[in-house]
């Protein structure tokens, strides 16, 4: 019996709090959490945690009303954020305001994720001129975020492997929506680029997206084919889930 009672002594005091832990330590455990909504929801915890979880090593933010232009990780616009960003860097966009995307080429693996708690909150608009917001050379995510194209497609993808998950997507109605597509795919087409990811197939992946206007969701001049098309009905929208892989 004393035995087990001083086992319990030693067992709890050898029990700390995880604030006890150095913030190199804490930071790297937050690096294995996914960005949305495991690492939105720990920067909530307390102003060390925020501090933190949005620590420029973790991801990049894009603030366009940031005050002070020299706070390292974060930018004005989003294709300053892509340009400055490393292989596998996630970029956070702040909700509220409208960014501006327009033809914004990506060749390396990134993912962009909006700051709002629903995809509304964070819209990137593209105008009317440009082929695309987005123009995909590989394998990226995009996540909780609204693209609006007034002309055009909203993303273009070219290689790699694209995963599209809880977006809007909008093709602007107009008597020219016909030529709009929501997602263009040229891969292993004609005039499309070689995978820079060795090994990896390309595809697309669209997950518990909303699809408004255009002609149609997906439009493809590659060798990929649409796929494992789920579509669930709420009261305001259509979500869709498929594939688009080689058959």
């Amino acid at each position: 019996m004393e035995e087990k009672k001083r086992w319990r002594r030693c067992s709890s005091s050898s029990v700390s709090s995880i604030n006890s832990l150095d913030d190199g330590c804490l930071m790297h455990i937050f690096s294995f959490l996914s960005p949305i909504p495991d690492r939105h929801n720990t920067a909530l915890v307390c102003h060390r945690w925020r501090y933190l979880a949005c620590h420029p090593r973790l991801w990049l933010r894009v603030e366009p009303s940031i005050k002070n232009a020299y706070e390292p990780g974060v930018f004005p616009d989003l294709e300053t954020a892509v340009s400055a960003a490393r292989p596998g860097d996630t970029i956070l966009i702040a909700a509220g305001g409208n960014h501006v995307a327009s033809n914004i080429q990506i060749n390396k693996p990134l993912c962009l994720i909006g700051g709002g708690d629903l995809p509304d909150d964070t819209i990137l608009s593209c105008s009317r001129g440009s082929d695309s917001a987005f123009e995909f050379l590989s394998t990226c995510k995009v996540a909780n975020l609204t693209v609006k194209a007034e002309l055009g497609c909203c993303l273009f993808h070219r290689s790699g492997r694209l995963t599209i998950e809880g977006c809007i997507l909008q093709c602007e109605e107009n008597p020219l929506d016909y030529l709009s597509c929501a997602i263009v795919s040229t891969a292993n087409g004609p005039d499309a680029f070689s995978s820079p990811v060795k090994g990896h197939r390309d595809s697309v992946t669209v997950a518990r997206t909303r699809i408004e206007g255009g002609a149609k969701a997906i439009k493809t001049s590659g060798t990929l084919a649409l796929q494992r098309v789920r579509v669930v009905y709420t009261r305001t929208a259509l979500l869709f889930w498929f594939d688009v892989d080689h058959q």
